[in-house]
């Protein structure tokens, strides 16, 4: 069984080597001690979210400081080649439901979209509330998964931000439910066609809102050079279309052994 995570700030984990010891405080050190109740001998991994990850026994559990002993350190490489999936806002937490699976799934980043059909809006307050809420779930879900690295968050984004980032990807997809090609059978022809350059390759999914992804924003993400790509024989949710695509492209990509 894995060793449950904490995190830690790179500059206080990165310097440390085996045999070292460490006091991890704050929220962390809280949840360690007086939520799981960690106590002496127990193993645990402290990570900085970035894919560093130091394996340690806990030598003392006092009230809100778990002291531990290093006894590996790894620098787990990233997966390749990267997925990124931009989420349009939804109602009904519908659109953290999506960001908190696909991350436990194995997501690199996430992007929040104001479409146009978004019942949701992000405005002011509103918006500094709503990434501040995406941080959390990303990284609380990171940390269920007992995973390295936490999915790093864009800033919202509009259609012609969404374009910016297909026209940096090397495949992008539209879940659309009047696609005609699978997602697997494109993400298969463009992993056997594709040259293997030096550099990690980007694959980006964009998922619309309840609402469905309007005519002109299909139109204008096509233009910047994305695909249409469909997702089986029944609509899904605009929490389960990420998730699902994420799935298929981690088999589909090799990112799953």
């Amino acid at each position: 069984m894995s060793n449950p995570v904490f995190y830690a700030a790179a500059a206080e984990l990165g310097p440390l080597v085996p045999g070292e010891r460490f006091a991890l405080a704050g929220a962390e050190g809280r949840h360690a001690t007086t939520v799981k109740r960690l106590s002496a001998g127990e193993a645990v991994d402290l990570c900085d979210g970035a894919g560093l990850r130091l394996g340690c026994t806990v030598a003392e559990a006092a009230p809100g400081v778990l002291t531990v002993l290093v006894h590996q350190v790894v620098h787990e490489p990233a997966p390749t080649p990267t997925l990124t999936l931009v989420q349009a806002l939804a109602k009904g937490d519908r659109d953290a439901l999506a960001i908190e699976m696909a991350t436990e799934l194995g997501i690199d980043a996430v992007v929040p979209w104001q479409a146009e059909r978004s019942i949701v809006r992000w405005k002011l307050d509103k918006a500094l509330k709503g990434q501040e809420k995406w941080r959390q779930v990303v990284t609380a879900a990171a940390k269920q998964a007992r995973r390295a690295t936490i999915p790093q968050l864009g800033s919202l984004a509009g259609t012609a931000g969404v374009c910016e980032l297909i026209a940096d990807a090397d495949l992008a997809l539209i879940l659309h439910e009047e696609a005609k090609d699978p997602v697997a059978a494109v993400a298969r022809a463009w992993s056997s066609a594709r040259e293997r350059p030096e550099r990690p390759a980007k694959v980006l999914m964009v998922v619309g809102p309840e609402g469905g992804i309007s005519p002109a924003e299909v139109a204008a993400f096509v233009a910047a050079g994305a695909r249409t790509a469909l997702l089986g024989h029944h609509v899904l949710r605009s929490s389960t279309a990420g998730p699902a695509a994420v799935v298929v492209l981690n088999q589909e990509l090799g990112r799953w052994p």
